[in-house]
């Protein structure tokens, strides 16, 4: 591989030039053959986060658990994985087969521009501990979750797969799309070494239920619910971060969870896979702010605030290779989305996250 140092401000990132790798026919049937010896053990990290839950929602409550597998959802205070010793312990605890990678420090836009160095030294420790010990104790398959966010700054739309590596993330939040850039790299080099089949999914804004509604920590859409029922409860005006003309593509975490299911059983390539709902639903902050402010009923002032930044305006993503995968698959429309995540957020407020 190719590496070279480029300036981005102030600092120095690594600029890595990666290759297309060639799927090898004897590896992919090993890896179906293993899937289908023995008892199967997913292990799922982050369980306790949104994504999890709606990984376990989806496996428990919609028939996607088989016969003779057994699902562990780990939470922080199970193990924190930025500690070896601790990821080790849970991995003999439970020895598992199979792994979706979720666990991850994350937080809001503005929490990201604060703390970039963090967000860059926790996720770089959790995602080597857990890949590292996955490799250790033979599990067959790792699925980690990344982010829209890894993709360039600079870049032509509609995003695919293979651009992620084309240049700079937004500055926004370079140490978080720095570490989850990386997790495909680990997951090129296990397969080059070893021949683990690793692989990655790319969800693009995800919302449900179970996620974090605190307005400094939360991803713009549950921020956005958090700090629209509050005024509403309050009777005040919702202030709104931005001019609310960036677009985003946003997906239900439920069908998210579906699809990183389907990943772990069916999707047998090295390389990342975009979950996320298409081009045709792309829609602005704004159009977001009045299907939450519908959903809950709220009838006040809605501000923009512009003395705050944006972020990236556009993140479109291409689903070309979902589709060609998986050609059926229908996804919730976000209104409804919204809607049903309101809904959970005001029956469950008391022990929600806010």
């Amino acid at each position: 591989m190719l590496c070279s140092q480029l300036p981005y401000k102030n600092h120095t990132v690594l600029a890595i030039s990666v290759y297309q790798l060639k799927e090898q026919p004897a590896q992919i049937e090993k890896m179906e053959s293993d899937t289908k010896a023995g008892p199967v053990r997913v292990l799922v990290t982050g369980g306790s986060g949104m994504l999890g839950k709606a990984v376990e929602h989806v496996v428990m409550n919609e028939g996607l658990k088989r016969e003779g597998e057994e699902w562990i959802f780990l939470s922080s205070k199970d193990a924190d994985l930025r500690d070896l010793g601790q990821t080790k312990a849970v991995f003999e605890k439970h020895r598992p087969t199979h792994v979706i990678h979720l666990a991850a420090k994350v937080g809001g836009i503005y929490e990201h521009m604060r703390d970039n160095l963090l967000f860059l030294s926790d996720n770089l420790r959790i995602n080597d501990n857990v890949l590292q010990t996955a490799h250790d104790t033979g599990v067959t398959k790792v699925v980690s979750c990344l982010s829209s966010c890894i993709f360039p700054d600079k870049i032509t739309y509609p995003i695919d797969e293979t651009m992620i590596h084309n240049g700079l993330p937004h500055d926004s939040n370079f140490g978080y799309s720095h570490a989850k850039r990386l997790i495909d790299i680990q997951n090129r080099g296990y397969f080059e070494q070893y021949g683990r089949r690793y692989t990655s999914v790319i969800p693009t804004n995800v919302f449900g239920p179970h996620d974090n509604f605190n307005k400094d920590k939360a991803h713009v859409m549950s921020a956005l619910i958090g700090k629209t029922y509050k005024a509403k409860m309050e009777g005040t005006p919702v202030t709104v971060c931005g001019t609310g003309a960036a677009r985003r593509l946003f997906t239900l975490s439920w069908d998210v969870g579906r699809l990183i299911v389907w990943v772990l059983r069916e999707y047998d390539e090295i390389q990342p896979i975009i979950l996320s709902v298409g081009e045709e639903d792309e829609i602005s902050i704004k159009d977001a702010v009045e299907m939450i402010a519908e959903a809950l009923d709220f009838k006040g002032e809605i501000k923009y605030d512009t003395s705050f930044s944006d972020g990236q305006l556009r993140k479109t993503t291409s689903i070309a290779k979902l589709r060609r995968y998986h050609p059926d698959f229908t996804f919730t429309p976000v209104k409804e989305g919204i809607k049903m995540t309101c809904d959970w957020f005001v029956a469950n407020y008391n022990s929600a996250r806010i």
